[in-house]
């Protein structure tokens, strides 16, 4: 069984390798290596690059994914860690360092429990258990997690973002929207020769930032918050800007389609005839380390478990029994859920170690704790869920 030191010395390893969004090869290999001396019975790398550990029961049962992504943010302020990011430093009983919280330690706990399930059981068990650690999160929540999910036809998901060891049953969504103006370019000494993008964006920005947001009763406001805006030509030196283009981010409640979120915006611009514009959800891409390239809509869905859904209580009392006193709750971030509960609908809930509030922050930590109270969690889950479906 895994030990405490064994925990803590995984989560550090893990930290130490740096695995930027489409860059995780080098951990990659590592999980790999791990799995085999853990006694996974199959190990799967993907055409984008996410690895997925499998361990299979003697008898045919329920198909259970732990789901977490490898990948981190970058770190642009260096000088302001009081350690260095990947040096994975203990202190006051917490591991330091990028993807301690977001989301290394839950990785370490996973794969450590899904391996100690396996030599618990000695494969007599009925269902299959899978680890997925998934690449290109932090770019593109769930497009992984698709692969993923062709592969493994999962009866229960459970998500492993931070969770302050809470049940999360639910998450808004998220959606990334642009906005461009555009006007007639002309030395800025004779403005009315032109059509300035900027004014025409100033006419209607107002307006749309003053949209009433949607609610939900669990899941709060679908808020849209301008994140950025640019004018070009860029710098602007004495002429007018022909184009000017502000990038909105939509958080997303349940039922929310593309079309149904940029409607309220369209029916401003339908205000103002005069002011020639394109509105859409952005698309993205990135190359991951495999050489495939990841692009997508950056739209990723909402989705709330309902607080009695079996899987919900199975879970919340497979916690609670052995000691762990968690509550429900949801995420107030975007995650992998997106894809399995958001458009697969598979039952889907989250848990992990950490605060939410840690992901992407200067000083990112994790206390040892929760990471040994995470690592039992996930193995009384796994043991409920087989029997229970």
């Amino acid at each position: 069984m895994t030990t405490r030191d064994t925990l803590i010395t995984l989560t550090q390893d893990l930290i130490r390798i740096p695995s930027l969004s489409g860059e995780e090869s080098d951990v990659v290999r590592f999980i790999a290596t791990v799995m085999e001396n853990l006694g996974y019975d199959a190990i799967h790398i993907d055409e984008v690059g996410s690895i997925t550990g499998s361990i299979y029961g003697n008898a045919e049962g329920a198909s259970i994914l732990l789901d977490c992504h490898i990948d981190t943010v970058g770190v642009d302020n260096r000088d302001a860690w009081s350690s260095d990011p990947c040096a994975a430093e203990i202190r006051d009983d917490c591991i330091y360092g990028r993807g301690a919280a977001d989301m290394k330690g839950a990785a370490a706990a996973m794969i450590a429990a899904v391996g100690d399930f396996k030599r618990q059981t000695g494969g007599a068990f009925s269902g299959s258990v899978h680890v997925a650690c998934t690449v290109c999160e932090e770019c593109f929540e769930g497009y992984a997690a698709s692969l993923v999910s062709t592969r493994i036809k999962a009866d229960v998901v459970i998500i492993g973002e931070a969770s302050e060891l809470n049940l999360k049953r639910g998450q808004r969504g998220r959606a990334e929207i642009s906005l461009s103006t555009f006007g007639r370019s002309c030395h800025s000494s004779n403005p009315e020769e032109g059509v300035n993008a900027i004014e025409a964006m100033l006419t209607v920005l107002p307006k749309i930032l003053s949209l009433p947001a949607p609610s939900h009763p669990v899941l709060g406001d679908g808020i849209l918050v301008a994140t950025d805006i640019i004018s070009t030509p860029y710098p602007g030196r004495s002429v007018l800007p022909d184009r000017c283009t502000v990038t909105f981010d939509r958080r997303l409640l349940i039922g929310e389609s593309p079309s149904s979120i940029l409607a309220p915006i369209k029916g401003i611009l339908d205000e103002h005839p005069a002011i020639e514009a394109t509105l859409c959800c952005t698309e993205g891409e990135i190359a991951s380390y495999t050489g495939q390239t990841i692009k997508a809509e950056r739209f990723f869905d909402a989705w709330l478990m309902a607080d009695d859904h079996p899987v919900v209580q199975q879970s919340l009392d497979a916690l609670n029994e052995i000691g762990i006193p968690a509550r429900l709750s949801h995420y107030r971030f975007c995650t992998n859920g997106s894809r399995y509960a958001g458009v697969l609908a598979i039952p889907t809930i989250g848990f992990g170690p950490g605060a939410e509030e840690m992901a992407h922050t200067v000083d990112e930590h994790i206390a040892i704790d929760d990471l040994v109270t995470a690592h039992a969690g996930y193995l009384a889950l796994i043991k409920r869920l087989l029997s229970k479906r």
